[in-house]
């Protein structure tokens, strides 16, 4: 039973953190968070989409000439 006590008390810590901090502060760091987050293309299907569009762009360059 104590699993249950022990989350009890992290969640209680959570939401007085979060009643006790401004709104705006709350608001900037979730505009920070955002802006550090990788591309969702990139963080669903790793780097091979960038491979791809590279690889077609230099395809297309010389296909051109």
């Amino acid at each position: 039973m104590a699993n249950g006590t022990d989350w009890v008390k992290f969640m209680t810590e959570r939401v007085v953190n979060y009643m006790e901090t401004p709104r705006e502060q709350r608001k900037q760091s979730r505009l920070e968070a955002r802006s550090m987050r990788e591309p969702w293309l990139t963080r669903w299907f790793g780097l091979a989409p960038l491979g791809l569009k590279v690889w077609w762009q230099g395809h297309k360059k010389r296909r051109l000439k």
